[in-house]
């Protein structure tokens, strides 16, 4: 997993956005753009993506109403939250609703961002880890279980 980019989507509704994004990232990570939540849904049912970064304020569906709405479907993704505007009712909403993992203004600052993406995939391999160790004691817990109704049964 170490050789492999970090694959993350980026959501916002200003292309120039996506854009600028992509020319600052490209290089170190894998990215994907979409203009908007309807559009970023596509990308992620088609993707294997690490990290989401969305924007705050777009027309049709904000970016927590984003997060809301993939939570059941994309659960493993790390979210980033982009706005600018000082919104604390956005922060609180992200966090409580669209499971946030950290809160950015616009613009951003390229070295800010660079480092709130390691950090976050640091948390995303963690959880993968945890994920694997539970479904590896979920299945040697279901083996021990049948040899204990077989020494029982004999």
């Amino acid at each position: 997993m170490t050789n492999e980019k970090i694959n993350i989507l980026y959501v916002d509704d200003e292309n120039n956005n996506l854009i600028s994004f992509k020319a600052v990232f490209r290089i170190k990570y894998q990215v994907f753009t979409a203009i908007g939540g309807e559009e970023a849904k596509k990308v992620l049912d088609n993707n294997k993506i690490n990290i989401i970064i969305t924007d705050q304020r777009m027309p049709g569906m904000t970016g927590v109403e984003f997060l809301e709405s993939i939570i059941e479907k994309h659960p493993e993704p790390i979210r980033v939250l982009l706005t600018g505007y000082a919104d604390m009712n956005a922060v609180i909403d992200a966090v409580n609703k669209g499971k946030i993992f950290h809160y950015l203004t616009k613009p951003w600052n390229e070295e800010e961002l660079d480092m709130t993406i390691q950090r976050a995939y640091d948390v995303y391999k963690k959880r993968i880890e945890e994920k694997e160790m539970t479904e590896k004691l979920s299945v040697s817990n279901d083996q021990l279980e049948f040899l204990l109704r077989q020494k029982l049964l004999s």
